[in-house]
């Protein structure tokens, strides 16, 4: 009778340790997904660059600083390593850059009516909409992945076998506003 609570013992236990393994590995797994969502918008976002810095340039051509801007800010957003951290101060960058030439539609009347500007102005803003959607994704997968990294008594199996915090995609306070597309 002994053998066999014990036996039930090891199966439960077993069992446990197979679901939280699992688990843990869904989790990583929809950490890593949400965080090629952000990637994939990021890029969306970067191929756009050229095609507005052209559209401007045409328009714009004494804005030589503010074109600039945007090009230095796109070269470093493909240069940025793969980190949340590092992809935040990025994207940050990228987004002061893309108000000032959305700004110089205000100032050129003629950009503005533009439609290649207001084709590239709207789909900007559309691809920072899908941004804004994807880091939200990716910071409750984090979350949800990080709480089960901590649970009791999860934490001390994920620590026995390496699993790591993840860090969540946080961008400043000053561009976490979605730029205004202004017809």
């Amino acid at each position: 009778m002994v053998w066999i609570i014990v036996l039930v013992v090891v199966v439960l236990l077993a069992l446990y340790l197979i679901a939280a393994y699992n688990g843990l590995i869904r989790g990583r797994n929809q950490v890593e997904n949400a965080w090629s969502q952000i990637d994939v918008q990021l890029k969306r976002r970067i191929d756009l660059i050229p095609n507005l810095v052209e559209t401007v340039k045409a328009y714009a051509a004494h804005e030589k600083t503010t074109l600039e801007a945007v090009i230095n800010a796109r070269n470093a957003a493909i240069a940025a390593p793969g980190t949340p951290h590092d992809q935040a101060v990025a994207d940050s960058a990228m987004t002061g850059a893309l108000r000032q030439v959305f700004a110089l539609g205000e100032a050129y009347p003629d950009l503005k009516a533009n439609q290649n500007f207001l084709a590239l102005q709207e789909e900007l803003s559309a691809t920072e909409g899908r941004v804004a959607y994807a880091r939200q994704f990716y910071n409750d997968s984090v979350l949800g992945y990080n709480n089960k990294l901590q649970s009791f008594p999860t934490v001390f199996f994920a620590r026995m076998l390496k699993f790591e915090r993840r860090e969540y995609f946080e961008t400043d306070e000053a561009s976490r506003e979605v730029p205004k597309v202004q017809f």
